[in-house]
């Protein structure tokens, strides 16, 4: 019941094959082998206006382009006149890059993972932070140009030549006395383009099985990375090729772009280019037998956003990538490799918002966890180099350091889940533990630096492969490329975690959305309470002091911010509130804790936190009354929180009972282990299999009442309450309603303009059609549509149930009861039925008559898989709700496209909580027996 027919970009392209005469007699099982060789879905002149409703492509190749234009004029200038841009020039063009290359492409990235572009929404974000960070990269060497050096040279009365400007990695050495910061400039360059010259070729392979311009810019966009590598360490005959690539680029970029935009705006493929693959993806291999993905993962499969797994691989080998050649001595400092890793960062909370779009728990933490590993490193050497210390000074502030040890404990939670999973991620993620071990600052300076190149080494091919078989698979809706079987079954993890439970209290389980970002809430107070961890000596010591503020900024301040954005759109009852003030305890204990000691603030300014602890105290008190509502380990860590926060406010005063607040700390961080790992298994397995606890102050049970609810409210138990709900809808008015997978959101179609409304209150796109639920299949029958026999014994195998099949509209239709409605449902030439599998909604559809219904969410949030969500959602702007408690699914329908169902075909439009094999199943059946 999704709001869309449409596909994402990588298959509604393929449609065009039909037009070459490329229709295969075999019979074959994909989505990919139907598209390529017998699907005609979407061909018509007016088509389904669904897949067209947006083409953030066009933003995306333009972006491209539009960079290596600017980056191209400058090469040429080079080449030409021998002068290299400096100064306000470099820092034009950076800031130029970052808007046009970083933040339009990033828009054009985000809006293609909501078409469920694969392909696009990887590729655009990805270069986003490529383009941004070399747009950093030029202002870098514009602001050394027209600033540091000239300046320090003045003061020094020495001249700089422009020899000096271009060899940055000599200045430490040439007796000018330039930040260090400012050193190996190129060397860091050189350092994140590599890994995006490797990550540029993969995507351009991958483009090659989805059509044949973007292979082209791609592949030039690798070149020009490759030469303007060559060109930061050679002479300027690179940055002639390099001009000579992005020149490719501009072009490819124009023509791709006009393509898709004709393509959009006419509804069909004018233009060639996006309608046949250089080659057939499924070429790539065959089918992988093992189990990857069991019934549960199966189940949750979410099909509104494309998978952001491949971009999360991505930002995953750009990181280690730069900290393996910082830590092997290729750079001197990592002032820039700061900025790069910062950037990738950003694209890799873009993947982990977007799984949790998908309601995807694991991959939600697993990237949120791993974007905060790397900001913190990166922030960590950022201050090692700005302060140009001593390997000793080092070593003793350090040493001090705990923080390390909780992302050792995190990445070991992450192998334990990961064993549900497959062994791709079982590797990745054991690998990323032993990255943490590596970190660990009682390891000898040298041997740090040693065993932490090698990890990231290790951890980056890995993350390559990973990058590469996540796409494939992704693009091709199969396990192309190997990733290995599940390690062990649910039913073995659930005995070998001893967490099986009776099976009332599996059914009792926190809202959904509510689960998916407490993993990553738990896993980032327990860093920011252990990094927090200070001893006497330690409070003294300034290197100490310097290197905790990013572990506890970033952690408990920064990525905790976007922790409390992803639980805005959960649906418990109190959001984000415990996530955002904790923001403000760490962001001030930073700043008071070990800024303040840096800064010396006098006594008046403590007292000023003096009275700010007083707040947090009697805040943080509210939260202990809001965690007692949800369960024990929750009001555990906010009474521990308490504590902490009373050895903050002794702090102040100069009263700190260092002891207590050592043990306080450490027991946060222990009941945030616990807490992250407790909550990240019940949400994969949407179960409470590890206990937190029941709820210390539960809500009396009480009749809801329409005062006191936006909107009325009846129960399906009650048969008055149903007759109630179909008078609102044949009153011409909307109201939501269960069905046999998530709830929707309904309308008689004898009201048009009910229907009208159903697209105001979901802020739903015009042109995105909704589909009809009729009772049973013996309705169609009494209206007589023009149904081939295999059609009807098609849909009489799959009705009723999770499966909607789009058919031909006609006269039929009228017939059947839709009515005055018939040009507001479906498009053009098409409708879409459901005949649910609910006997609730089908007794309602028999008392009403069809029913105009999509899922009950705003127009691109998760759907609602209780009467709660809807009423929370959308209740004031609906009439009604039918409420009938959990949906059976946590997905909506299965889309299959049975226009050409006569030719022996079919599309699996959309895969939802009926798997594509199990459809294909009962299609070949009822062919072959049919025939």
């Amino acid at each position: 019941m999704n709001s869309s027919y449409g596909e994402g970009e990588a298959f509604n392209a393929l449609k065009f094959l039909k037009k070459n005469n490329l229709r295969s007699s075999a019979r074959v099982s994909s989505p990919v082998e139907r598209q390529l060789f017998n699907i005609d879905i979407m061909t018509t002149p007016d088509g389904f206006p669904a897949s067209f409703y947006g083409e953030p492509g066009v933003l995306g190749i333009l972006s491209n382009g539009i960079s290596a234009f600017l980056v191209l004029l400058q090469n040429f200038s080079t080449a030409h006149t021998g002068i290299s841009p400096v100064g306000v020039e470099n820092i034009l063009a950076g800031v130029h890059l970052i808007l046009i290359g970083g933040l339009c492409q990033m828009v054009a990235g985000l809006l293609s993972f909501r078409k469920y572009d694969h392909l696009s929404g990887t590729a655009f974000i990805g270069y986003a932070a490529l383009w941004s960070s070399f747009g950093a990269t030029r202002i870098f060497f514009g602001a050394l140009d027209a600033t540091p050096i000239t300046y320090m040279a003045q003061q020094n009365n020495l001249s700089v030549s422009s020899n000096m400007l271009s060899n940055l990695s000599l200045n430490a050495t040439s007796g000018i006395p330039v930040c260090h910061l400012c050193t190996s400039l190129k060397e860091s360059a050189v350092a994140g383009l590599v890994p995006f010259i490797l990550l540029s070729f993969i995507l351009a392979f991958c483009s090659a099985t989805v059509n044949y311009i973007m292979p082209f810019v791609f592949g030039a966009i690798t070149g020009t990375l490759v030469f303007e590598a060559v060109g930061l360490v050679s002479s300027s005959w690179a940055l002639v090729v390099s001009g000579v690539l992005e020149l490719l680029i501009l072009i490819f970029a124009i023509y791709g772009s006009a393509a898709l935009l004709i393509k959009g705006l006419t509804q069909r493929l004018a233009l060639k280019g996006f309608g046949t693959p250089l080659f057939n993806v499924l070429l790539l291999g065959t089918t992988n037998s093992g189990k990857a993905q069991n019934v549960g993962q199966e189940k949750k499969k979410n099909t509104k956003y494309a998978e952001p797994m491949a971009l999360g691989f991505f930002c995953d080998t750009v990181s280690p990538f730069i900290f393996a050649f910082y830590s092997f001595g290729y750079m001197k400092s990592f002032g820039l490799g700061a900025t790069w890793v910062s950037i990738i960062t950003v694209a890799q909370l873009f993947s982990s918002y977007y799984a949790h779009l998908r309601q995807d728990c694991y991959h939600t933490t697993k990237f949120g966890l791993h974007a905060t590993y790397w900001l913190i490193k990166a922030w960590d050497e950022f201050v090692v180099s700005a302060l140009v210390l001593e390997d000793t000074i080092v070593i003793s502030g350090r040493g001090m350091m705990v923080g390390d040890w909780f992302f050792v404990m995190a990445g070991l939670v992450l192998c334990v889940v990961s064993l549900n999973t497959d062994v791709l991620e079982l590797i990745h993620n054991m690998l990323f533990v032993l990255l943490t071990v590596s970190t660990i600052p009682q390891i000898p300076l040298k041997g740090y630096y040693i065993f932490f190149g090698v990890a990231c080494s290790l951890f980056t091919v890995a993350s390559l492969y990973g990058t590469f078989a996540r796409l494939i698979n992704s693009i091709a809706e199969k396990s192309l490329i190997p990733a290995g079987p599940q390690p062990i079954s649910s039913d073995q993890l659930k005995k070998a975690l001893k967490c099986c439970r009776a099976e009332k209290g599996d059914q009792d389980s926190l809202p959904l959305m509510d689960q998916a970002s407490d993993p990553l809430f738990y896993l980032l107070n327990g860093v920011a309470a252990l990094s927090a961890l200070t001893i006497s000596s330690a409070s003294t010591n300034p290197t100490f002091l310097h290197l905790t503020v990013p572990w506890v900024l970033i952690s408990g301040g920064i990525i905790q911010a976007y922790v409390s954005r992803l639980q805005v759109t959960g649906t418990g009852r109190f959001g984000s509130v415990i996530a955002s003030i904790y923001v403000a305890v760490w962001a001030t204990w930073t700043w008071f804790r070990f800024a303040g000691n840096l800064l010396q603030f006098s006594r008046q300014a403590a007292y000023a936190f003096t009275a700010g602890a007083i707040a947090l105290l009697v805040i943080n008190a509210f939260l202990m009354l809001i965690a007692a509502y949800r369960n024990l380990v929750l009001l555990f860590l906010t009474a521990v929180m308490e504590v902490v926060l009373v050895c903050l406010l002794l702090s102040t005063v100069q009263r700190l009972p260092l002891q207590l607040e050592i043990a306080m700390l450490a027991l946060l961080s222990a009941i945030c282990v616990y807490g992250a790992m407790a909550s990240l298994v019940n949400c994969i397995f949407s179960q409470r299999l590890l206990p937190m606890g029941p709820p210390l102050i539960k809500e009396a049970a009480k009749e809801e009442s329409a005062a006191e609810l936006p909107c009325p409210v009846h129960y399906s138990r009650l048969t008055s309450g149903l007759l109630k709900i179909a008078g609102i809808l044949q009153a011409g008015r909307v109201c939501g309603i269960p069905t046999d997978t998530v709830y929707a959101l309904a309308a008689s179609c004898k009201n048009p303009q009910a229907i009208e409304r159903i697209y105001n209150i979901k802020d739903r796109p015009a042109e995105k059609p909704v589909c009809i639920c009729i009772s049973n299949v013996e309705q169609l029958v009494t209206a007589k549509p023009p149904f081939s026999p295999l059609l009807w014994e098609f849909m009489r195998n799959v009705y009723p149930g999770g499966i909607s099949c789009i058919v031909s509209k006609g006269d039929w239709l009228l017939r059947l009861g839709v009515g005055p409605a018939y040009d507001r449902v479906g498009t053009k030439d098409s409708i879409m039925i459901r005949v649910p599998d609910h006997t609730v909604t089908c007794h309602l559809c028999d008392i009403t008559g069809p029913l105009a219904i999509t899922s009950a969410n705003p127009s691109g949030e998760p759907d609602s898989t209780h009467h709660s969500m809807v009423i929370n959602r959308l209740g004031h702007k609906i009439q009604g709700v039918l409420c009938d408690g959990d949906s059976n699914e946590v997905v909506a329908s299965t889309v299959v496209n049975c226009l050409k169902i006569d030719e022996g075909t079919i599309t699996i439009v959309r895969e939802g909580c009926v798997p594509a094999v199990k459809v294909r199943q009962i299609f070949e059946r009822v062919k072959s027996s049919t025939v």
